[in-house]
């Protein structure tokens, strides 16, 4: 699927919540990810419950993608959209990282592996791509179901 047409499923999927859209703007862009930010005049209908509608959304935007673009066309495919209401996720991110960067600063200080709270594949994901540029610190997810966890390993300078 072409940016535009990922944009333009993002604002029908909106409105037909009947939630008052203000616009929506695709705000990062690489090519494996973007991040398409959306105003809404009642964000609350979206981000209340830790964001239980906002990650209902983003699943939605995720199959009908992967539903329209051709196993084929190896340009589009994996490409990460992610969706983002009123900076709610944007927030989220930051926090994650803020997270990775001060257990790996407690992982270098005691030369010993820091095992971080459960938390979902998205947000494991972002700790990984925060610290996979550290040459002394290695990353692995560890344990299963609710529990898997991020494990920052300290492996010294190489």
């Amino acid at each position: 699927m072409k940016k535009d047409e990922i944009k333009n499923l993002i604002k029908e999927l909106v409105e037909k919540t009947t939630v008052k859209l203000n616009g929506v703007e695709i705000t990062e862009d690489s090519p494996t990810n973007i991040l398409i930010s959306v105003e809404v005049g009642e964000p609350h209908f979206f981000i209340s419950h830790e964001g239980e509608g906002l990650h209902a959304l983003n699943h939605l935007v995720h199959r009908i993608i992967e539903a329209k673009t051709p196993l084929v066309d190896s340009g589009q495919h994996g490409l990460g959209v992610l969706v983002d209401i009123n900076g709610f996720q944007k927030k989220r991110i930051e926090n994650i990282r803020a997270i990775a960067h001060m257990m790996s600063e407690r992982a270098r200080y005691f030369k010993s592996n820091i095992e971080v709270d459960p938390m979902s594949a998205f947000e494991r994901r972002i700790i990984h791509e925060f610290l996979s540029e550290a040459t002394d610190l290695k990353t692995e997810s560890a344990g299963f179901g609710p529990s898997r966890h991020v494990v920052i390993k300290y492996i010294g300078t190489l």
